[in-house]
């Protein structure tokens, strides 16, 4: 096969599996349930994708991007809304499941708060059997702040493979955009579990949603 045959044949296989992954995210997503402890977590019967980021990232709207819904994941302008894990099925029969994690970073957060969460998250990434990857989402417009650096620490030490996602990619130049995502992937390759390459997407836009619809379909391997 000539390399040229083998890169057409890589953009129809690339092609497939993203209209696959739509799809599937165009079919039955349905809110399962909210565990505020371990205790309450969902049996682990399928692959799970994880959504990690700062509060207000825009976790939500990327949630409804990916699923073409308005209203799948609830959005909000209050920072720290969301204390739980919260878990959407996908497919029916369920596939896969998205897990939306608790926003970190939020200052006006008491310590028992912010302890609450730390524990919440590091026993879920340690202990979940079923995580296939977690997405770890950085607002482009501020880059990474030393609150990722402490995710990535913390994915880092629970072995969890993870990709960087920056979001709201609409919302500054292209040139800076550009520096951003040069910073990004600069932070990303001295991790041991990050994903080399960063996915740039805006919800608004629908920029990089099938890319990484596929990737997540990737990823749980189904």
């Amino acid at each position: 096969m000539s390399a040229e045959t083998q890169t057409e044949a890589e953009a129809e296989a690339r092609a497939a599996l993203e209209e696959r992954a739509r799809r599937l995210f165009a079919g039955p997503v349905t809110f399962l349930k909210s565990a505020p402890a371990l205790k309450f977590l969902p049996d682990p019967e399928v692959p799970e994708i994880a959504f990690s980021g700062r509060s207000n990232v825009g976790k939500s709207s990327l949630l409804n991007a990916l699923t073409g819904r308005t209203s799948i994941a609830r959005t909000s302008v209050t920072p720290g809304r969301t204390q739980e894990l919260n878990f959407f099925e996908v497919g029916e029969p369920a596939l896969m499941r998205l897990v939306d994690m608790p926003g970190y970073g939020f200052a006006k957060a008491p310590p028992s708060v912010t302890e609450q969460w730390r524990r919440l998250v590091r026993d879920f990434l340690r202990g979940r059997v079923v995580l296939k990857r977690t997405l770890l989402l950085i607002d482009a417009r501020h880059g990474m702040k030393p609150v990722d650096d402490d995710m990535m620490q913390m994915l880092d030490e629970a072995a969890v493979g993870y990709r960087v996602v920056l979001t709201k990619a609409d919302k500054i130049k292209a040139s800076d955009l550009a520096a951003v995502v040069a910073a990004t992937e600069a932070a990303a390759r001295k991790r041991t579990a990050a994903y080399p390459t960063v996915h740039v997407t805006s919800s608004e836009l629908k920029l990089g949603i099938a890319e990484l619809r596929a990737a997540i379909l990737e990823d749980a391997a189904i």
